[in-house]
C-alpha cells in the first residue's frame, strides 16, 4: 500500500486549508486528522455520493453536537462510514457522554452510533494534557504507517483513533482475515493499552 504516500504529500495543502477553516470547537486536537480524512475520501472503495454523505454528516455533527457540549469536553471526534458514526474522545461527565450519543443519533441521516467516548475525571495530572496528546498522535501515526505497509489490509476503508492509549478501529474489512490482520498489527504497537474493534466485514462487490 506504499503507493498511497505520494497522494498524502500531494494533498497536504488541501488538508492545511481544511484545518484553517475549522471551527474553534474542532472535532479533535490532532492536526493529522484532517489530512487523513482528505486522503480517505480521495481513494477509498466507495461511491462519491456515499463519501459526500459521510463528509456532510461529519460537518453537521460538529455543528449540532460538539459545539453544544460545553467546557467539560476534553476532546471528541466523530468518524463516519456509510452513515454509521463512531464517537471517540474524552469527557469528564458520564451524562455528557450520553448526551453526545443522543444528539448524534438525532442528526438526520445517521444510521447507527458507536459511542466509544471515555469518561475521564480530569486528565492524569502526572502526565498532563499536552503529553497525552503527543502520545496519541504518535500511536495514530504508527497505526497509519504500519497498516499502509500491511499486506492484505485495505487501509482506505478503515478508521482509527487513539485516546490516551486506548485504540478504536472502525470501518470495513473485505474479509475476517483482513480484520484480524489489522487488529494484530495494532496490538503490537508500543503504548497501546487496549483495542476496540468496530470493523465490519463485507467482501468487495
Amino acid at each position: 500500500m506504499a503507493y498511497f504516500r505520494p497522494l498524502v504529500v500531494g494533498l497536504a495543502l488541501v488538508a492545511t486549508a481544511a484545518l484553517m477553516s475549522a471551527t474553534a470547537n474542532a472535532l479533535d486536537l490532532n492536526p493529522l486528522s484532517a489530512l487523513k480524512s482528505i486522503v480517505e475520501a480521495a481513494v477509498e472503495d466507495r461511491s462519491s455520493d456515499d463519501i459526500a454523505k459521510d463528509l456532510e454528516l461529519k460537518a453537521r455533527i460538529t455543528a449540532e453536537v460538539i459545539d453544544k457540549l460545553g467546557t467539560d469536553v476534553i476532546s471528541i471526534n466523530a468518524d463516519v462510514y456509510e452513515q454509521t458514526v463512531m464517537l471517540t474522545g474524552a469527557i469528564e461527565k458520564a451524562r455528557l457522554k450520553a448526551e453526545a450519543g443522543r444528539l448524534t443519533s438525532g442528526v438526520e441521516g445517521v444510521k447507527k452510533v458507536f459511542n466509544e467516548i471515555l469518561v475521564i475525571k480530569p486528565l492524569d495530572k502526572k502526565k498532563g494534557a499536552a503529553e497525552a496528546f503527543v502520545d496519541d498522535t504518535v500511536i495514530e501515526s504508527k497505526i497509519n504507517a504500519l497498516l499502509l505497509d500491511g499486506e492484505g489490509v485495505n487501509v482506505t476503508n478503515l478508521r482509527w483513533r487513539s485516546v490516551q492509549g486506548h485504540v478504536f478501529l472502525f470501518g470495513r474489512a473485505l474479509s475476517s482475515v483482513e480484520r484480524q490482520k489489522a487488529i494484530g498489527i495494532v496490538t503490537n504497537i508500543k503504548n497501546v493499552l487496549s483495542i476496540t474493534s468496530r470493523i465490519f466485514v463485507r467482501p468487495k462487490n
